[in-house]
């Protein structure tokens, strides 16, 4: 394409959803709720598994780096989005938005790689309980999530790069943030090294993360089914059920926004599937752990307790 077709941006106009006025009112009401009980069920979540010493355990630790990555996440995108749905010019400086997609692809990635080390959590704590200490012990746990994060926002960050330095044809993301998809669509000739890179990291951080997941749980199933007691199966299962289900509802929707084909439109189905991506699953993740995990329910009682205690006096 001629030089003359370029744009030089400095901001971008997220315009997702702007044809449905009334929705976009609808979405502000809803995402500021689910915001605010994704702050206050993490924030929870993290706050119970410092203070009760029956959480310091491997499994609570990415549990809290799982909060942790959902309260930023979530922080990156919903605010500024929230502040779009009330704007008429709905713009993100250039800089904002390369930070908005470093972050929520950063976070994205990580929370790939960390629901796969908290399968080979729950692996070892079932298929080698007596080895469970020595195997998972605090360095090596510390380690895995240092590697976690810094490979996704590596990633991220190049991604990012790529993405940013290239000349656009237009400033009109159809889209609710900067998503990475939504702005390749904007540049102006060859893309083919960003496809590229996009589809080894699909690789790295959506399929064999997923690969490890499902191994991981074949082992575990296997294991399972040779227990005795059925007070055992279930006890065993019920530490593994609340993981499987934040597996299914995050790779659900991660798989479908980016291992699908790809149109230079983008449909107001994908939006609201990013959504469910971007805020339904931080929502939910704290709830479900704290239905399924006996331990955190307690944990939540105690913190519960000590407060009205403390209100009281």
């Amino acid at each position: 394409m001629d030089k003359e077709n370029y744009t030089a941006v400095t901001e971008f106009f997220l315009i997702g959803l702007s044809h449905y006025p009334s929705l976009q009112i609808s979405l502000y009401a809803l995402c500021l709720v689910m915001y605010l009980v994704i702050i206050l069920g993490n924030s929870i979540l993290i706050i119970i598994s410092i203070q009760d010493p029956r959480l310091h355990t491997p499994m609570y630790f990415f549990l809290g780096n799982l909060s942790f990555l959902d309260i930023c996440y979530t922080s990156s995108s919903i605010p500024p989005m929230l502040v779009n749905f009330m704007s008429v010019r709905k713009s993100i400086s250039f800089t904002g938005c390369a930070l908005q997609m470093v972050i929520s692809l950063g976070m994205g990635c990580t929370e790939c790689v960390l629901l796969a080390v908290m399968a080979f959590d729950r692996y070892v704590a079932i298929c080698n309980p007596l080895r469970y200490t020595i195997i998972m012990n605090k360095g090596l746990c510390v380690q895995m999530a240092t590697w976690t994060w810094a490979s996704g926002f590596l990633y991220s960050l190049l991604l990012t790069l790529l993405a940013m330095m290239r000349p656009f044809c237009n400033n009109i993301i159809d889209h609710l943030t900067c998503e990475i998809l939504a702005l390749l669509k904007l540049i102006c000739g060859d893309i083919s090294l960003n496809v590229f890179v996009m589809t080894v990291g699909n690789f790295f951080f959506l399929v064999f993360p997923l690969l490890l997941i499902f191994f991981s749980y074949v082992f575990i199933l296997s294991t399972i089914l040779r227990i005795n007691s059925s007070e055992g199966r279930k006890k065993a299962f019920s530490t593994c059920s609340a993981h499987l289900t934040v597996v299914i509802l995050f790779y659900g929707s991660a798989l479908f926004m980016y291992m699908k084909p790809q149109s230079k439109d983008t449909k107001t189905s994908d939006e609201l599937i990013g959504l469910s991506y971007g805020i339904v699953t931080p929502m939910l993740n704290p709830i479900i752990y704290s239905l399924r995990n006996k331990e955190v329910k307690q944990g939540v009682e105690k913190l519960l307790t000590r407060k009205l205690y403390l209100r009281k006096i």
